[in-house]
């Protein structure tokens, strides 16, 4: 059939899963108008993901949307992983939040989750979402992406040219295929079922999220949000999808872990198989990957749905700069720079993860996935719920244990010169803050330095002590003695804050705008 006209955009969003909508709402924010490609029509019901952390929180509260998603979420309790004799291998306690977010980590049902997120998102004129129309190639130059497309259903062609483009189509991804870029690693043999089934009634410690570890029938038993709860194990040798097509056929695995149907109703099941993959590059031109079309990780870190989401909005801020002129279009490198070594390190954890609830893990390699180093400056927490950083990209000096570039602040609760009280975030808006402890930092850079984040539109605030007075209007009282003692843990009296809070740079290494 003919095409369309032609419709142009900032940028077309191909796939409206929990990596789309957050990269639409992350540009949209910011002034971007968002063309979003979604071939089905009807939101996908099973339940894949299975948490969110105060990390995505943080990135929900950035969105305007973390009070929306804490009502239909709800707070997970720890984890442990213990055998069928009932001895514990580990357990990983929740530690109160400094993020700004009680409590730590929370139990969802994703397809309430994401139903939330996209009526929220709808409330955008910005975000043009076309069900039923899929992605059907591109071609590219200096200037933009031509993105064909194809209606589902009446086969109807349209183009829509575009600024740039982003891959959020799953681990299928015909973005990928259509930039030729390859997904390297491997998928394991053995083939899961996930059962997931409405709560009856409630059972001991029903919200522990528990790995029952064993070699032959290893299985994740978690608790989701809103009275449901699911069950993952692996067929045996022999076993295949086709010898558990009734309830009746699933219910002997519910049973054998002493599971009845005086506990729960079987609500739905399907099968998949865990994937270790990584795209070659995330970036070709104007067209990025994010999500699972970038990297697939088996489950056991609970991290592949949150680190999609971690892509999007790193990418979404960085192209809405762009897009506003404020930075050159090389700025977009750092996206890939930064969220591939984040998404290599879940990966990994992951896999380390599953070999202690395959107890293929010895007990000195479970030791020492929780064992203190000595002399740390940053407090020590285990790699599954450390606070989130950064360790390459847009920042400026050394990053490890004893420097605060690259870290994600904290936040606390913290008051303006005129007396309101706010999590931090809320005061500090959605751009470039230099905050000084107990002084101006503006006062600590040259005239070139300022003048290189006057142009990325930064604020420069001072953060007083509580026993203190404010010296101007556009200053912070650290309320909560929480900003003053961390930057004092690693000697600094300035730093950089993005505006996805993590920080670009410090006074002991140099405020320059980094590179």
């Amino acid at each position: 059939m003919a095409n369309t006209a032609q419709t142009q955009a900032d940028v077309v969003i191909v796939g409206y899963g929990p990596t789309g909508v957050t990269a639409a709402l992350t540009l949209a924010r910011r002034g971007a108008r968002v063309v979003v490609l979604e071939r089905d029509r009807d939101l996908y019901q099973r339940a894949r993901a299975v948490t969110v952390n105060d990390w995505t929180m943080r990135i929900f509260q950035d969105l305007g949307l973390d009070d929306r998603v804490t009502r239909v979420v709800e707070a997970q309790r720890a984890l442990r992983w213990v055998t069928y004799s009932g001895e514990e291998l580990m357990r990983v306690e929740h530690p109160e939040s400094t993020l700004g977010v009680r409590p730590r980590f929370f139990n969802i049902y994703q397809p309430t989750m994401e139903a939330e997120i996209r009526s929220y998102a709808a409330e955008f004129p910005d975000i043009d979402v076309r069900f039923g129309v899929e992605f059907d190639g591109l071609t590219q130059d200096d200037a933009g992406v031509t993105v064909a497309a194809r209606d589902v259903e009446t086969g109807a062609a349209s183009t829509i040219w575009a600024h740039y483009v982003i891959g959020a189509d799953g681990g299928s991804s015909p973005t990928r295929h259509a930039i030729g870029t390859a997904l390297l690693g491997d998928t394991l043999d053995v083939e899961w079922i996930v059962i997931d089934c409405r709560v009856k009634r409630w059972w001991p410690d029903r919200d522990f999220l528990t790995f029952w570890s064993d070699r032959r029938r290893p299985v994740v038993d978690i608790a989701l949000s809103a009275g449901n709860h699911r069950w993952e194990l692996p067929l045996n040798p022999g076993e295949t999808p086709a010898d558990f097509d009734t309830p009746e056929k699933v219910w002997p695995l519910l049973n054998a872990l002493g599971v009845t149907d005086d506990d729960v109703d079987i609500h739905q099941w399907a099968f998949y198989r865990h994937h270790t993959r990584m795209a070659q590059t995330w970036r070709a031109g104007r067209v990025f990957l994010a999500g699972d079309a970038a990297h697939l990780m088996p489950p056991w870190a609970g991290a592949g749905m949150q680190t999609g989401i971690r892509d999007a909005h790193n990418l979404g801020w960085k192209l809405a700069r762009v897009l506003d002129g404020s930075v050159d279009d090389a700025w977009l490198d750092s996206y890939e720079a930064e969220r591939r070594p984040n998404a290599e390190f879940y990966t990994q954890l992951a896999i380390g993860l599953g070999r202690v609830i395959k107890q293929e893990a010895t007990p000195e390699e479970i030791e020492a996935m929780n064992r203190v180093p000595e002399g740390l400056v940053t407090p020590f927490e285990p790699p599954l719920i450390a606070p989130p950083s950064i360790t390459a990209g847009w920042l400026r000096g050394p990053v490890g244990d004893a420097s605060i570039v690259g870290r994600m602040i904290p936040q606390p609760v913290v008051g303006d010169a005129r007396g309101a009280m706010a999590r931090l975030d809320d005061l500090l808006g959605h751009g470039f803050v230099l905050l000084g402890a107990d002084v101006d930092p503006a006062s600590l850079l040259s005239v070139d330095e300022k003048a290189q984040w006057d142009r990325l539109g930064a604020r420069y605030v001072a953060v007083r002590p509580q026993s203190a007075y404010t010296q101007g209007p556009d200053e912070l009282v650290d309320l909560d003695r929480a900003l003053l003692p961390w930057f004092a843990r690693y000697g600094v009296k300035a730093v950089a804050v993005r505006p996805d809070r993590f920080i670009a740079a410090a006074d002991v290494s140099g405020l320059e705008v980094p590179a």
